[in-house]
């Protein structure tokens, strides 16, 4: 199976990839500067140059691609413009999977209620309708926060409770939570 991955050199992507090539799938792994990348030696695994903002870029995605995992997220790159650089990525993506042989996305969203949203759980909200209305099946996977070491989340709960003993917090954060751990989150994207 030729299995395409955004992301592939983040938190989850990384595991990702790892768990896919235990399976034997021919993995195109999207990352925004090959220059950045340690090349691994396996016939299985190659890196393309995409920059999911920069359109002129899509054409490095290969036509015959049988699964994409969408795991793009821009807030860590955009202070207060994520929502429309989500927004953009997400528009990008579905115009370059719509021309190609792909036949299932699979993509990485937040555990939403259509009320009371932070602005990150509307963007994810958001681009999770953009997915939808591909030429391909779509298969969102709703997740609360993802716990493991190395991962945002983490490491953002782990320095509060560390440096604030007590905190004020918004309206928006009094909202039940489903955390799931990193492995766990990794096996599902596996079946």
């Amino acid at each position: 199976m030729k299995i395409l991955i955004t992301g592939s050199n983040g938190y989850i992507g990384s595991r990702l990839v790892t768990l896919l090539l235990e399976q034997g799938c021919e993995l195109y792994c999207c990352v925004r500067n090959l220059s950045k990348v340690t090349p691994q030696n396996n016939p299985k695994i190659h890196y393309i140059e995409v920059d999911f903002l920069k359109r002129v870029t899509l054409e490095n995605i290969p036509n015959e691609i049988d699964v994409a995992y969408y795991l793009i997220h821009s807030m860590a790159d955009s202070g207060k413009n994520f929502s429309y650089l989500e927004t953009l990525s997400a528009l990008n993506f579905r115009e370059a999977i719509n021309s190609t042989n792909t036949k299932q996305v699979i993509y990485l969203g937040g555990i939403a209620n259509q009320k009371d949203l932070s602005p990150h759980l509307k963007s994810r909200a958001k681009v999770e309708e953009i997915l939808s209305e591909g030429d391909y099946s779509l298969t969102a996977i709703r997740a609360g926060i993802i716990i493991g070491k190395g991962g945002s989340s983490y490491q953002i709960i782990k320095d509060l409770v560390e440096k604030l003993p007590i905190m004020i917090a918004p309206k928006w954060l009094n909202t039940k939570t489903q955390p799931i751990a990193l492995r766990e989150s990794c096996i599902v994207y596996r079946q």
